[in-house]
């Protein structure tokens, strides 16, 4: 009985904040609602015993997250990426490109036949899945995650050399920045 209530709420959540990146109006909270909402389906895997798909759906969806972070203060700071935008373009053709592409999957996924299965099924399916998706690779990619961890860590920093501490000093209620660089905000 609990499974459910937190498969449910799961669902919920996942759904809400699916629906909340396209209600949202801005980049930044459209990205952190699809994050939460890949995180909730992450961990519905895992409560479906598909613990490595669900893991790497999570750790995937977090860094993809932190790396888009980083090109939003890169490229537009951080104000920009939080003020007010609409985050749906041309909402007829969305509508109806959409929608043709939900009927063209839907009529593959019902009119296509299917093979029949042939030979048995892997005793633990996560583990074949896993060997199929990574084989021998997995020692590296558990080098390399950390290594791209930092690396993430390293290129915020450098893409953002003045922070708002650099800007508003110790005074984070002034009104107005006393930016030392011309052209910063409010400049």
């Amino acid at each position: 009985m609990l499974s459910i209530i937190v498969f449910s709420a799961l669902a919920i959540i996942a759904v809400a904040s699916g629906i909340a990146v396209f209600r949202v109006d801005s980049m930044a909270r459209a990205t952190y609602a699809l994050a939460v909402s890949f995180v909730a389906v992450g961990v519905m895997l895992v409560m479906f015993d598909l613990d490595y798909i669900g893991v790497i759906t999570i750790l995937m969806m977090v860094m993809e997250m932190a790396i888009m972070a980083i090109y939003m203060i890169m490229f537009m700071g951080m104000n920009p990426a939080l003020m007010p935008m609409s985050m749906v373009h041309n909402n007829r053709w969305s509508a109806i490109l959409a929608t043709g592409i939900f009927l063209l999957l839907a009529a593959g996924a019902l009119l296509v036949p299917w093979p029949a299965r042939s030979g048995t099924a892997a005793p633990d399916l996560t583990v074949a899945v896993g060997e199929a998706l990574m084989g021998s690779k997995m020692l590296v990619m558990l080098t390399v995650s950390p290594i791209l961890f930092a690396t993430i860590v390293a290129a915020l920093v450098l893409a953002n050399p003045r922070g708002r501490y650099d800007r508003w000093g110790d005074n984070l209620k002034r009104v107005c920045p006393d930016d030392p660089q011309q052209g910063g905000l409010g400049k």
